[in-house]
């Protein structure tokens, strides 16, 4: 079943759910919700989000509705800044988080510590999507620096999935040839180089090379490569997963100011922490997202192709050295683009 239909059925299940509980998912719940998420987790989370509201209901007899914004990480965090008065976030990098913590006062500095796998549910890698056939014979990291290869991924200066994709490219070159960051370098720019768009995030990067038809590569989160397969047609795509790569981690915390002013924390609590479930994590491992559950891991180990993962810390020393050496201005990614 395609997640465009998967996505259909869950709306015509949350739509029951509420009828069940006697409420409108719009105005009758008792409590709401709202989550402020990456750009393309809005399928992940039309399925999650039924299946917490049936449980909570079933455990504190109340009814229950989620709402759900979605953006660039890092458009979510400025708008949580600024006054978004989102309950919980669900992002796909920790900076992202750790603003909330450094600029907004919002949350704890030791944020992390408050939930397993250092407040990550759930992580991801990044992969290649690739038409019929895989006509520029593309297998790894190098092959995105080769001559007439058309790339499609997010600005890495607005999105964590972009930020990514420039982290593993950055990180498996110095891989591969030993640390000679010279020669990354040169690597980087021929791989920038071959960007025909830049989109603000994953989603519009997604519809520029799936329903518009640029580029050769869509570079993306490993997940959201092969729920594109399937919704667009998995005749028509191959999903690649390089043999080195960057482990993708998807922070999350409730807001403890946003909380304790909407009177929601034993809720945002809870929802967060039934990302940990069995249940939910083989939702997540049926959306492609790998999982920290063992047992639910080795179920679906056949959806996972191995690869070396790298971590942004053993790589780059922290994300916060990330962020001013590589995308601060006037940073790496601003020379690498000089032309």
């Amino acid at each position: 079943m395609s997640v465009r239909s998967t996505l259909l059925r869950r709306v015509v299940a949350t739509a029951a759910l509420s009828m069940a509980l006697g409420s409108t998912p719009a105005f009758s719940a008792d409590r709401e919700l709202l989550n402020a998420s990456y750009d393309i987790a809005r399928e992940l989370f039309a399925e999650l989000n039924p299946q917490f509201i049936e449980q909570w209901q079933k455990e504190h007899n109340e009814s229950v509705e989620i709402k759900q914004t979605h953006a660039g990480s890092s458009t979510q965090a400025r708008a949580i800044l600024q006054g978004l008065r989102a309950d919980v976030v669900t992002f796909n990098q920790v900076t992202d988080v750790d603003v909330l913590a450094q600029k907004g006062q919002l949350i704890p500095a030791d944020w992390q510590s408050r939930l397993p796998n250092y407040s990550s549910p759930y992580y991801s890698t990044m992969a290649f999507l690739v038409r019929k056939g895989n006509p520029k014979n593309i297998h790894g990291w190098s092959d995105l620096a080769g001559d007439d290869v058309a790339l499609v991924f997010p600005n890495p200066k607005t999105s964590g999935n972009g930020r990514y994709t420039y982290l593993a490219a950055w990180a498996a070159s110095n891989h591969d040839n030993g640390d000679d960051e010279a020669a990354t370098r040169d690597y980087m720019k021929k791989m920038l180089g071959n960007v025909e768009v830049f989109d603000t995030g994953g989603r519009g990067a997604t519809t520029t090379f799936a329903e518009r038809g640029i580029g050769d590569v869509l570079i993306t989160f490993e997940s959201e490569a092969n729920n594109i397969r399937n919704q667009y047609g998995p005749d028509d795509y191959e999903v690649v997963v390089p043999p080195v790569d960057i482990m993708a981690e998807f922070p999350v915390t409730w807001v403890d100011k946003n909380v304790e002013r909407n009177g929601t924390e034993d809720l945002a609590k809870g929802y967060l922490e039934y990302l940990y479930s069995p249940e939910a994590q083989r939702t997540l491992a049926q959306y492609y997202y790998r999982v920290n559950d063992d047992e639910i891991s080795d179920e679906f180990a056949e959806r996972f192709p191995q690869t070396t993962l790298l971590r942004i810390e053993d790589a780059f020393g922290s994300w916060g050295n990330v962020m001013q050496t590589h995308f601060a201005s006037g940073g790496e990614l601003d020379q690498l683009q000089r032309r």
